[in-house]
């Protein structure tokens, strides 16, 4: 059964609303000013690389235990999903952690039971999979849309606990990140990406749609966390207007979701390279090497 507990255990930044005035209000500003301040590089980059190395720990380990792990990423755009699951996966083995990033379905996969395209992503034994949005497109950018009909909707909120809860009886560890963002955060953040041309392929005309329907988006979000967030498949809200500390507190918290020991083998030395015997290396004016234009 949902919990029902968006407002009140929620750190969703989407519809906070606050009431100047009274001593619990100033004690939340103080302390949104003192989260407000910038975090060092410095600092970031010590942190990070600590968290990176445990993450290299805990992959062993479920390497070694062959154990199932899903991690699903959603949230407003422009909120640090994608910024997350890089420093998540540039650390690991590719060979043991795959990120899925499903584009719109094709019009056979629009004809197959809604989870039917997600399953063959999931992992196997030994292996960790980053879900960078996921099957909860129907619950919202789908909802929001129109892209499917309110029956399709209904099943999908019927279906969805029962289809998590089912997976996990498989053995696969099911974690769900939303990362929240403010609107005032997400304007910021999407004119960057339009001022930059390296950045501005990330902002599509749905993003831009969804913007213009902040309201609806949230309501579906509140709507989709009172029939999905359940206990035994809860909802984790990473308070995203920080970009670094969401990374930092995104990973810990996940390093925290899989218990795991200390795999780290042994110091590697290297062995002596090969006395060349009878080989003659060719001229290298014989290959056709990169212009060095820097």
């Amino acid at each position: 059964m949902a919990k029902n507990k968006e407002h009140q255990s929620s750190n969703s930044k989407d519809n906070v609303v606050e009431f100047s005035g009274s001593p619990e209000t100033k004690k939340q500003k103080k302390e949104q000013t003192q989260k407000s301040k910038k975090m060092s590089s410095e600092l970031y980059e010590k942190e990070l690389k600590k968290l990176q190395i445990e993450l290299v720990k805990l992959q062993e380990w479920v390497k070694h235990k062959g154990l199932k792990v899903a991690v699903i990423f959603e949230g407003r755009d422009a909120a640090g999903k994608g910024g997350a699951i890089k420093r998540i996966s540039e650390c690991l083995n590719p060979r043991g952690c795959r990120v899925v990033a499903l584009g719109t379905p094709t019009e056979r996969e629009k004809t197959q039971w809604y989870f039917q395209r997600y399953v063959q992503h999931l992992p196997a034994a030994g292996e960790i999979v980053l879900f960078d949005r996921s099957w909860y497109n129907r619950a919202g950018v789908e909802r929001v849309m129109k892209f499917c009909t309110h029956e399709e909707y209904v099943e999908f909120i019927r279906s969805c606990p029962e289809f998590e809860h089912m997976l996990q009886r498989s053995g696969i560890v099911l974690v769900k990140y939303w990362f929240s963002v403010s609107d005032e955060e997400q304007e910021l953040r999407f004119k960057d990406r339009i001022a930059d041309p390296t950045k501005r392929w990330k902002i599509s005309p749905m993003d831009l749609e969804s913007r213009a329907r902040w309201v609806e988006y949230s309501q579906a979000k509140d709507d989709m966390f009172a029939a999905t967030d359940t206990t035994r498949s809860p909802w984790s809200v990473v308070d995203a207007n920080d970009k670094k500390r969401a990374r930092l507190n995104c990973i810990s918290h996940l390093l925290s979701m899989v218990p795991y020991e200390d795999l780290t083998p042994e110091p590697i030395e290297l062995p002596p390279r090969q006395v060349a015997v009878e080989y003659e290396r060719p001229p290298m004016s014989m290959q056709s090497f990169v212009p060095q234009v820097f």
